[in-house]
């Protein structure tokens, strides 16, 4: 990509190396945009630097290439575990992110390794790729300061920092942790700072570590960019806005939708693809995976819808976004701008749609004067032909897949009928691979969780109730064993039972006992002394071996409920086998 009508002297011509000008044209880059052209002979000369300029203008570009070509020139082989050799720092994971894609192809040349480092994730993956040995860490102020606490990573022999988005670091109030990083690097290194804005604090960092830096800027720092066409939009009701969203949403091209709140973006993103139109949302509540492949998701086109809050305001550059909309318009003028410039980026084109509802109008004209842009608001529907244009052709609706209902595992030992009926202390498993693997641990005869799993499975599954058990007597806490292993051992010794408490003292029910091969087949044994008793209806374990023995055991109807009160002469899951075998030793005794 490169900016149109430039008449800017080549990357070669600036001072860029070979391996270096090779890997930017198999990119697609072949000319510098103007604050590369402007800040590069310094860069690659070694001095501090002080970049400004508009969002989209091509500030990654303008500290990537000097940051790879100090490090693969004389500082080449001096890789050390946990001691970088270059640091960016970052104010979002999805800048940092993309800071390390835009380094790769640069690196590639030179063999150099790249790491990121942030918060929302595990610490452990980043801590191996810096014992590893790295060259550039592209790092966020939060993570970056509690590895320096933990003592994993060293600064002191950084030669080239770069502080990219200072202006927003101040919004987000990272300053402090900026201040501590960049005093734990060597006052000799080489530092380049760019920002929107020198205000909210930045001068005082600029004065403190760059006072000989050398500034560029390229336009007015709070300008629109000039590809960009503005509109606003007025609607008379909150089902218009609605409407009128979809309608801008309906398009082939990506666009990304703006929102005030974490929940109106997530409830909007399901809303668009429910009736059609594949979206994908990014805001503060998603896990860093989740980001990632939302991320993944909208930039290769699988959707183009991106519904966001501000926190992909700076940190998403996805390239040929057409569109963007303002659905809740921000809280201020540098917001719109950094909004908006997820447009018309590096030279392209863009819109920007702004929608007001009545309330919201003098507050959008004032911020629209402080942003310095100049537009005619217009009272518009879904159906308005200013819509239409900027819609273009309308992407064929996609037909919403429901989610694959999970496989329930085979009947058999140690499976209930949704995967949760003979889960012990959990809840069933999630696919049938896992009712699999359930399966085959009830058969297990050696294994005391197996036994365990198969016993209680053998209770719960006759149609409402085991076979000898009074009508109207569900088990609960029979249910509650399916949930909780223990909750029927429990229930008994609240009760009284005397058999389940001296079974509990001894270590537990009767499948722990069976962890005994041989204790097992004695059991199994006597089945016949309890199964051919006259016990009554509703008592203890006699009725509950008859159900198996008689196999009038079919699957469950009913799932565990809850942790309600057994009824008289209900018994629990577990507890019943407690009252056997200790019945059973004491016949032996």
């Amino acid at each position: 990509m490169s900016p149109s009508g430039s008449t800017a002297p080549s990357f070669a011509a600036l001072g860029v190396r070979d391996p270096l000008v090779r890997a930017l044209h198999r990119a697609g880059i072949t000319e510098p945009f103007p604050i590369q052209a402007d800040t590069l002979p310094d860069t690659l000369a070694g001095r501090d630097v002080l970049g400004r300029g508009k969002t989209g203008s091509g500030k990654t570009l303008a500290f990537a290439i000097p940051t790879v070509a100090r490090l693969a020139g004389e500082l080449a082989g001096r890789r050390r575990p946990n001691t970088p050799l270059g640091l960016i720092l970052a104010p979002t994971r999805e800048l940092a992110t993309q800071i390390a894609a835009a380094l790769e192809p640069l690196t590639a040349p030179y063999s150099m390794r790249v790491t990121t480092v942030f918060g929302g994730v595990p610490q452990h993956r980043q801590v191996r790729a810096l014992q590893a040995g790295v060259d550039i860490v592209v790092a966020c102020p939060g993570r970056l300061e509690d590895l320096m606490r933990q003592r994993l990573i060293a600064l002191d022999a950084v030669e080239i920092t770069v502080i990219d988005e200072a202006d927003h670091m101040a919004d987000l109030g990272f300053l402090p942790s900026v201040t501590r990083i960049l005093a734990a690097t060597p006052a000799g290194g080489q530092r380049l700072l760019f920002s929107a804005t020198l205000d909210n604090g930045v001068d005082k960092l600029v004065a403190r570590f760059l006072p000989k830096a050398v500034l560029h800027s390229v336009d007015e720092a709070n300008s629109p960019v000039a590809a960009m066409t503005h509109h606003v939009f007025e609607v008379g009701s909150q089902e218009v806005k609605k409407d009128l969203v979809h309608k801008l949403a309906s398009g082939t091209g990506r666009r990304i939708l703006f929102m005030r709140t974490k929940h109106q973006a997530r409830r909007l993103a399901k809303t668009l693809t429910a009736a059609g139109i594949p979206a994908v949302d990014l805001h503060g509540n998603l896990a860093q995976a989740a980001r990632d492949r939302n991320l993944a998701v909208f930039a290769s086109g699988d959707a183009k819808v991106l519904v966001a809050t501000d926190v992909a305001a700076r940190g998403v550059h996805v390239d040929d976004v057409e569109l963007v909309v303002h659905v809740d318009p921000p809280a201020e003028h540098k917001a719109y701008l950094h909004r908006s410039g997820r447009t018309a980026r590096a030279g392209s084109t863009g819109d920007v749609v702004t929608i007001v509802l009545p309330e919201q109008r003098k507050d959008m004209a004032a911020l629209m004067r402080k942003a310095t842009i100049s537009v005619q608001p217009q009272r518009v529907t879904a159906e308005s032909a200013a819509v239409a244009g900027l819609v273009g052709t309308v992407a064929p609706l996609v037909t919403a897949v429901p989610a694959p209902r999970q496989a329930s595992g085979p009947t058999g030992p140690g499976r209930g009928p949704r995967g949760d009926g003979a889960a012990g202390r959990r809840r069933g498993p999630a696919s049938g691979e896992r009712a699999a693997a359930g399966e085959q641990r009830g058969r297990r005869g050696s294994s005391p969780k197996g036994e365990r799993r198969a016993d209680v499975h053998a209770e719960t599954r006759g149609h409402g109730r085991p076979a000898g058990r009074g009508a109207g007597a569900p088990a609960a806490g029979e249910q509650r064993g399916t949930r909780n292993g223990r909750g029927a051992e429990a229930a008994d010794r609240g009760r009284g039972n005397p058999s389940a408490r001296s079974d509990y003292r001894r270590g537990g029910s009767a499948s722990d006992h069976g962890r005994n091969g041989d204790v097992a087949q004695r059991h199994s044994g006597r089945r016949s002394e309890h199964t051919t008793g006259s016990a009554p209806a509703g008592s203890g374990h006699a009725s509950r071996r008859q159900g198996q023995s008689t196999g009038t055991t079919p699957r469950a109807t009913t799932r565990a409920t809850g942790r309600g009160a057994s009824p008289a002469g209900s018994t629990g899951g577990l507890a019943g086998f407690s009252r056997t075998n200790g019945g059973a030793r004491r016949r032996r005794g």
